[in-house]
């Protein structure tokens, strides 16, 4: 068994304990999460979502507007659209998955428009439909999700995995957040769709996006990939959580007196703006927007102007501070090492999608931004979800064998070591959230980091969280974030070089010999290994194509 912490599957508070069973456990309620769900229940399986929060409503896309990597099938602009950011990231993407992914987005969203998204046109009649709106676009899919039969069960976040005596997955258990019951769910396959990690940084709409799923997985046995390329910050106003970057391509920033910080930019130069933040504040102006501009700003992204305008401040002619937040593997590029077309892990029934999951396929070293990010969501949610529900057709499991309870860490063990997951929570941030010790990184500093993370993680492994079990989130949400982060430091400090978002300050060159992917895991025991990248081209007809409707929306 690969969990070593294994423990039989009794209920961990003294509440109710609820049993449900289902062919597909989807965990997350983000586009990867309702994509797989939709997938999996399109090859009959019967299939539960659980989310923790509100599915359709909760994570990074829901609240604002994103932009999707969707590329007309034309040869020409989709070998441009693979090439820039093949060079953007390293070399270190793979055009056979990136092919997959291009192919994929376009099927899908063309799906999402026959489902009835209100995609604009232009003034020729033509549908734009290179971005979605979060709003819209997450309240499709729940409904979508719904009507292809999904059980979805809105704030009940998962709290670990359960496995069999062969380390193979067999479901989840959690909490209900509404009335403090506890759950349990046997199914012959699980999806970890449950976003990135933001460390509590306060990006919009992060706040539930800790790294849970990273960590559900590790116990069960799972890899990761790319942890390395997690330092991505996200450029905004000091005042707002909004950390939509787009629009900065428009601004100047300037110091306090109003002179111009030369070099510094959004696309390129935000680390001047890093670097100039470590000393003193960094004021923005919107000044290089024509009005034609100002005007389809207001369109594109209005939930950008909020907080703007509740202050009274013109963007456009004022200046306003900004601060740059770690966004983590929400915009990094890191996350569950992927070793099949089906999006599957190495744990047997294990499957990953969206953020949870690496984009170093397709962004290679360097963040995927929106666009990438979302054409990655609804592609790896469609095939991960597709992927669980065969393995579940073919699970030689009967559903009467015993299961054991992955988790450990963050969750109320029989010892007298009691500590606070705010606490704990604090000081990771205290390690990750600089940007002198995580924008650009140095060999001494990263280890003297994982030495204090270490000692972290001995401490909350060989103690209990305080509190109650309404508390056991926030406990298994500081649990995740502490192991997020000795992930992505054990990983930055294997890779001796300068690539992509990786910066090293004691190794500023790219090295062509280190052109391969950092496969990490542990949880006690870290360990690093290095997979060389492959160069591979796929036929992209050979990809999944259809979502057929239940008959019942043939007709809406």
């Amino acid at each position: 068994m690969n969990a070593p912490h294994a423990r039989k599957l009794t209920p961990f508070t003294g509440g109710v304990q609820r049993t449900y069973d289902t062919n597909v456990l989807i965990i997350g309620g983000g586009p990867a999460g309702t994509w797989a769900a939709i997938s999996a229940a399109t090859k009959g399986c019967s299939v539960i979502l659980v989310d923790k929060g509100f599915c359709g409503t909760s994570g990074a896309t829901a609240p604002s507007g994103t932009g999707v990597w969707y590329v007309k099938p034309d040869t020409t602009l989709r070998e441009q659209a693979k090439a820039s950011r093949y060079e953007m990231g390293g070399k270190l993407a793979e055009y056979e998955w990136m092919d997959r992914v291009l192919e994929q987005t376009w099927l899908n969203i063309h799906q999402l428009a026959d489902w009835g998204y209100p995609f604009p046109v232009d003034e020729l009649g033509e549908s734009q439909r290179t971005s979605l709106q979060g709003p819209e676009y997450m309240r499709l899919m729940r409904k979508q999700a719904k009507a292809h039969g999904v059980r979805i069960l809105d704030h009940h976040p998962a709290l670990e995995l359960l496995i069999h005596a062969d380390g193979s997955v067999g479901g989840a258990t959690g909490i209900n957040r509404m009335n403090g019951d506890t759950w349990s769910i046997r199914s012959q396959s699980v999806v970890i769709a449950t976003g990135g990690c933001a460390f509590l940084s306060r990006a919009l709409g992060c706040n539930v996006l800790t790294g849970d799923g990273l960590l559900m997985a590790a116990e069960a046995g799972a890899e990761l990939s790319g942890m390395e390329f997690s330092n991505a910050y996200g450029l905004g106003p000091a005042f707002s959580s909004v950390t939509k970057s787009l629009f900065y391509n428009w601004a100047n920033f300037y110091n306090e007196d109003g002179t111009l910080i030369e070099g510094a930019g959004s696309a390129r130069g935000r680390g001047k703006i890093a670097q100039t933040l470590q000393t003193q504040p960094v004021f923005a102006r919107l000044d290089r927007a024509d009005a034609q501009i100002r005007t389809w700003m207001r369109t594109a992204q209005p939930n950008f102007f909020v907080s703007f305008d509740r202050r009274g401040i013109n963007p456009f002619t004022d200046f306003f501070p900004v601060s740059l937040r770690l966004e983590g593997t929400v915009r990094g590029t890191g996350g569950l090492n992927i070793l099949s077309k089906e999006c599957a892990t190495n744990v047997a029934g294990l499957y990953a999608a969206g953020d949870a999951a690496t984009r170093e396929l397709i962004c290679g070293g360097f963040t995927g931004g929106g666009s990438h990010n979302a054409a990655w969501a609804l592609s790896s949610g469609f095939w991960a979800g597709a992927g669980a529900a065969d393995f579940s057709k073919q699970s030689p499991q009967t559903g009467k064998e015993s299961l054991w309870r992955a988790g450990h860490a963050g969750l109320p063990h029989n010892n007298h070591h009691v500590w606070s997951a705010q606490d704990v929570i604090k000081r990771t941030q205290d390690e990750v959230f600089p940007y002198a010790r995580n924008w650009a990184r140095e060999g001494s500093e990263l280890s003297e980091s994982l030495t204090r993370l270490d000692a972290l993680w001995a401490q909350i492994s060989n103690g209990s969280p305080q509190g109650s079990a309404s508390d056991l989130v926030k406990a298994r949400e500081a649990a995740a974030m502490l192991a997020t982060a000795r992930w992505m430091y054990q990983s930055a400090l294997s890779r001796q070089e300068t690539r992509g978002m990786h910066r090293r300050r004691d190794y500023v060159r790219l090295d062509p010999l280190q052109r391969h992917r950092v496969i990490c895991g542990g949880l006690h025991q870290l360990w690093v290994d290095r997979k060389q990248v492959v160069d591979r081209h796929v036929d992209p007809a050979a990809t999944p194509t259809h979502i057929q409707p239940p008959a019942e929306l043939e007709t809406t």
